[in-house]
């Protein structure tokens, strides 16, 4: 399919960086000691089939949107790079702020600090805020304790005022099943929030028929607010340990639906051009109808990331 003849595309996780370090100076973070390992080849890491040197292309807006505009991308999720700014979402607010029709954001903020709920107000007054990112320590069993602390669910609370995205990768070691039950939890808690879930939540890809997306991921199904993105991430995983990535994705769209499946290219942080990335999503549709084509790849992300929220939620 060429571009000028295929779907149009909203890109639900692309991670700027500007190329003017003056103006947005980097602050690089490690990822943590007891953070689950990557296999070679995933998010940039040298070695599997991206080769030694990967290609990591930067994203500074003027070349995002020269690229989007190439592959036909109407719109994307400016998503806070985290590992090089930390919590300094300066550039992706100004990003939105220059290119309101193009970019909504999503800004990464710390679940703890006492700060972060009322900075979120104000974000969404000043900037029409589209979602947000909490993070914060990992427990000793790699899971994480701040997704529904009580200075966290400060921001729950604001999200929910304002039918904000809670937009979370939720990565344990074993995948994101085991905290499946508190997502639900707060899920259920808050029903005006949109609550958009990374990588599909990361599963254990390589476990089952199922491809990782067992009885666990099944108790998501009925719970309306709760979607998820299909990234490069994802696709990786499927390319390192040879897994049919359009299987993966025809379970995904079974059990959720098109409608809570959105395509995200991690750019910023997964290797590859971009146009490489569309192409593979692309390719990984090929059991998909025409119908969730369009969902998964620009209606769902549209739909979902409302600038300034949306009080009727779902």
């Amino acid at each position: 399919m060429t571009t000028s003849s295929r779907i149009t595309l909203f890109d639900a996780h692309a991670h700027l960086v500007a190329d003017d370090q003056q103006a947005y100076p980097r602050n690089p973070m490690q990822r943590a000691a007891n953070a689950p390992p990557r296999l070679p080849g995933v998010i940039g890491k040298p070695g599997g089939h991206h080769g030694p040197q990967p290609i990591n292309e930067v994203p500074d807006v003027s070349r995002m949107l020269e690229w989007m505009a190439h592959e036909g991308v109407d719109g994307a999720v400016a998503v806070q790079k985290r590992m090089i700014y930390r919590y300094d979402n300066s550039y992706i607010l100004d990003s939105s702020d220059r290119h309101p029709d193009i970019f909504s954001a999503v800004v990464i903020l710390d679940a703890e600090d006492a700060g972060t709920a009322p900075l979120v107000r104000r974000y969404i007054t000043e900037h029409g805020l589209a979602g947000v990112r909490l993070f914060g320590g990992r427990g000793a069993d790699g899971g994480m304790p701040w997704l529904n602390s009580p200075m966290a669910l400060k921001t729950w609370e604001v999200a929910q005022a304002h039918g904000l995205v809670m937009d979370l990768e939720v990565l344990a070691i074993g995948g994101g099943g085991p905290s499946i039950p508190t997502l639900i939890e707060l899920a259920r808690r808050y029903p005006n929030v949109r609550l958009v879930l990374d990588h599909l939540l990361e599963p254990e890809m390589d476990e089952g028929e199922h491809f990782g997306l067992d009885e666990r991921y099944e108790t998501l199904s009925p719970i309306p607010n709760i979607s998820f993105k299909w990234t490069s991430i994802n696709l990786d995983i499927c390319r390192e340990m040879g897994i049919p990535a359009p299987r993966v994705l025809r379970r995904a769209v079974d059990l959720y639906g098109a409608d809570r499946i959105m395509w995200g290219s991690d750019i910023g942080t997964s290797s590859g051009t971009y146009q490489d990335m569309v192409q593979r999503a692309l390719d990984s549709a090929a059991l998909l109808t025409e119908a969730e084509q369009r969902a998964v790849f620009h209606d769902t992300g549209r739909r979902i990331f409302v600038k300034g929220g949306d009080g009727r939620g779902g």
